[in-house]
Order: C-alpha cells, then structure tokens, then sequence
C-alpha cells in the first residue's frame, strides 16, 4: 500500500509541473506586450518600460519561471496587474463562492444521478429503463448555461421564487447566500448527473452477470435484494473515478455558469482578468484550479486502492 500511494503522489507532483510549465508557457510567452496593453495605446514608451521593467517581464523567461514557482512554494502568488492586490487574497475571497457551489452541485448530482442509475438497472430492458435513459441523454446534450437560463425563467422570472442571479456574502444572509447558489448549482449539476446514471446503470449490468450475483439468487434472494447487498456495493468502484471527473468538470463549468448567473465566484474572476489581461492572476488562478482537481483526482485514487485491493497488489 505504501508503494501504491507513493507512486500516485509522484504523479500528482508531476502533473503539477507539467500543468505549470504549460501555463507559463501559453500565458507568459504569447505574442503581444501585457504592459501596453494595461497602460493603453496612448501610454509612452518610458512609462511602458517602467511597468514591464515593474512586472518583471524583461527578466529571461527561465528567470521568471522559477520565481514564479518559488513563490508558489511560499504561497506567494503575486499582485494583480490591474485590482492592485495580492492574488491569494482575490482567489481565496471567490472561493468562497466557487467552492460551495461545486459541491452542491455534486451532491444533487449524486443525490439525483445514482438513484436514476439503479433504478434504470433494476428495470433493465423495460419502459421505465428507456424512459429514464432517454432522459439521461437528454440531459447530457443539454448546455448547463441554456438549462440555467430556463431555470431563470421558470423559478426567477415566472414564480419569482428564487433569486435570478448575484450572491449575497455568507456573513451578510447565509439563508439568501443559499438561495443564490440553487440555480446555478441546478445548471451545473444536471448534465454529471445525467452521466453518473448512465455510468450507475451500465456497471450495475455488467455487475447483475457475476457469480455471486448467481450465488446469492441460489440463495433465495430475489433479483432486487441480490442488487441492493451485493450489486451496488461492487458497482460503485468505476463511478469514484467518474466522481473525480465530475468534480473537474464541475470546477470548470463554473466559468461560465457564474457569468450566467453573476455570482463573484473563481470562474467571473478568471474571466474578467482574461478579459482585462490580466496575466499574474489568470496565471495563479489557472494553477490553483489544476491544484484541486489534480488533488481530487488523487484522493479518488487513493479510496479506489482502498476498495479494491487488486491494485495494491499490482503496485507491489
């Protein structure tokens, strides 16, 4: 077990250089001068030289690279070009929003995704099965920023129940702060869930055709109860990994369900310093979110290990 959980930290602090190498590359590297583009086109050339010379942008690429992890190292992610202030402070004030979110949305995606999913396994080949699996794929095709536009419609504009958009902070109206999370963590969750049925059914079929499904129906266990024991235990060892997905997945759809919805959570961040170039805080933000779901990911495969000792056994 110690070698199994070594060589999957390995990976993840590999995948985290590779993911930073890559950022820096593409943001850092790009065609075009950050520094005239922030004074703008009016701006001279000395006071163009002194913001790149400020920014440290005529340092050797490699230079600017290490400081850049060294300060992450640190926890130091640096200052943003155009709000004036730190990056950790700016990224752990909309996490506040971001990380709520995707977990409600994970949780009614669970909560709505896995009963679906046994459901259509125990009616297998019958109108309910179809039924729901139509649904299912229908929910898959539907953009999660055109379903929370409907939702608008219908609980915001027509029943005035929920608030259409914006986010009241938590120590303000924590009931309102909720409130403001229903809709858009609807519209993020819908199209996970709709995956995490199909995925739910698909290995609780493959499960129903093992051997101690047979044993216990010799037994005397009826189909249903074999499932419920036995069935649905070994069937969730694929969905922890479609769970870790899902939580990626989830983290970026946050970038355009919160400009939907105008919540000032990470994704409206991230946009809006895209927007005004903001290179030091796109930067630092992308990092962070690769930081989370590669941490998420390797969570997952750490309890799959736990699950299934067949791979601790390969990693011995």
């Amino acid at each position: 077990m110690t070698l199994y959980i070594l060589r999957r930290v390995f990976g993840f602090i590999v995948t985290i250089l590779i993911a930073a190498i890559v950022i820096f590359a593409l943001l850092d590297l790009l065609p075009g001068d950050p520094a005239r583009f922030i004074l703008g086109i009016n701006a001279t050339p000395e006071s163009v030289a002194a913001l790149r010379l400020q920014m440290g942008l005529d340092d050797p690429a490699i230079l600017r690279f290490g400081n850049w992890l060294l300060g992450m190292l640190r926890g130091d992610f640096g200052v943003s070009q155009t709000q004036k202030l730190p990056v950790a402070d700016l990224i752990a004030a909309r996490m506040a929003v971001t990380l709520p979110l995707t977990l409600f949305a994970m949780l009614v995606s669970m909560l709505v995704g896995l009963p679906l999913g046994i459901l259509a396994a125990m009616y297998r080949g019958k109108p309910l099965d179809t039924v729901l699996m139509v649904i299912a794929q229908a929910g898959v095709a539907v953009p999660n920023f055109w379903f929370g536009m409907l939702l608008t419609l219908l609980f915001a504009v027509t029943l005035r129940w929920l608030p259409p958009g914006g986010f009241t902070p938590w120590d303000e109206d924590a009931a309102a702060s909720l409130r403001g999370l229903v809709l858009p963590s609807l519209a993020l969750a819908l199209p996970q869930a709709a995956i995490l049925a199909r995925v739910m059914r698909t290995a609780l079929v493959d499960v129903s055709t093992q051997d101690f499904i047979r044993t216990a129906r010799a037994k005397g266990m009826t189909f249903g109860e074999a499932m419920w024991r036995h069935g649905v235990r070994n069937a969730l060892l694929p969905v922890l990994t479609i769970l870790g997905l899902q939580f990626a997945f989830l983290i970026a759809g946050t970038i355009i369900v919160e400009n939907v919805f105008y919540l000032p959570g990470l994704g409206k961040l991230i946009y809006t310093a895209i927007m005004e170039r903001d290179l030091v805080l796109v930067r630092s933000a992308t990092i962070i979110l690769v930081l989370v779901v590669s941490f998420t990911m390797l969570v997952v495969d750490l309890a799959y290990g736990l699950v299934d000792p067949r791979l601790r056994q390969r990693s011995a």
